[in-house]
């Protein structure tokens, strides 16, 4: 008879075909997260870490260290981009390089946040906006009567005079404490309006070669992320008590000038003199447009007190 012997006994190779047959194969580890599939030490839907196990302080402190200097590192990479290469993140974004820096939005929320906040806790913006101390009784009563003299004709109407006056009043109620802390509120908000209307501007003066609008945007989101970013910092020196010298103060003048018209010769690749005076074009109408935003959110501020 041919064929395998049925009652030979079994070779190496064959039991361990018959043992492989008979394990069954391990299920693949599932995300604590999402529940997807793990592939090698991370999920391959959301991307969370496979770490199952509860470790020890020490483990804790060594992976928080890992991620602030190393699996997080584009923070670092991004902020020094940001302080020192003009036009250099806005132009990787655009090249496609975008996994080792932080997003463009992500970095402009998180920096205006930051100096946003630390605007409201500076010694200045804890004072009062109008003082009245216990003798200004007639100096409070004339501000009153200018609240109530407020006029303003709005596309032919006047609707909105009566919120203006009414907002006007709790304002003196509180010497401007309130109206103060609705501005600081309103201004981020207005930020969102006010980049996109810049954007337009800078795009008509760049249409040859043509562009897409949001190249304009995000080139605006990173140098507004920048001025935030250099705000944060002089905040940062004020609510420590500090005060730069003068000369200092210039000198960051000076950067600020210099990294604006380097970043723009940088990101749109013209000419000193042609770049020279797009900007003083563009300082115009940001001065003109900033001065709208201002008015625009003191009004909705005083509306929506």
């Amino acid at each position: 008879m041919t064929g395998t012997d049925l009652t030979a006994p079994p070779t190496s190779d064959t039991a361990a075909v018959v043992l492989a047959q008979a394990t069954p194969a391990a299920a693949p580890a599932a995300c604590l997260n999402c529940g997807g599939v793990i592939a090698g030490r991370f999920c391959q839907d959301c991307g969370q870490r496979h770490d199952p196990q509860v470790h020890s302080v020490g483990h804790f402190l060594s992976e928080a260290t890992e991620d602030l200097t190393h699996a997080d590192s584009r923070v670092w990479r991004t902020l020094f981009s940001l302080l020192f290469k003009p036009g250099y993140l806005t132009q990787q974004f655009f090249v496609g390089k975008r996994a080792s820096y932080l997003p463009p939005v992500r970095l402009y929320l998180v920096v205006s946040v930051l100096m946003f906040l630390l605007l409201s806790l500076t010694p200045e913006a804890n004072t009062e906006l109008i003082h009245f101390d216990s003798k200004d009784g007639a100096a409070k009563v004339t501000q009153a009567s200018q609240c109530d003299k407020i006029q303003l004709d709005l596309f032919g109407y006047r609707w909105i005079e009566p919120t203006l006056r009414s907002g006007c009043h709790k304002a003196l109620e509180d010497n401007g404490a309130e109206l103060k802390r609705s501005f600081m509120h309103n201004a981020p908000r207005m930020m969102f309006l006010f980049l996109p209307l810049i954007a337009f501007f800078m795009m008509l003066l760049y249409w040859r070669p043509r562009r897409y609008y949001v190249e304009h945007l995000l080139f605006y989101i990173h140098n507004h992320a920048f001025v935030f970013l250099i705000a944060a910092g002089g905040l940062l020196i004020e609510l420590l008590h500090r005060e730069l010298p003068q000369i200092m103060s210039f000198a960051v003048m000076l950067y600020l000038a210099w990294y604006f018209f380097r970043a723009t010769r940088v990101f749109y690749g013209e000419s000193r003199m042609r770049t020279s005076l797009k900007l003083t074009f563009m300082g115009f109408v940001y001065i003109v447009l900033a001065a709208l935003m201002l008015v625009i959110t003191a009004v909705i501020s005083v509306v929506t007190l």
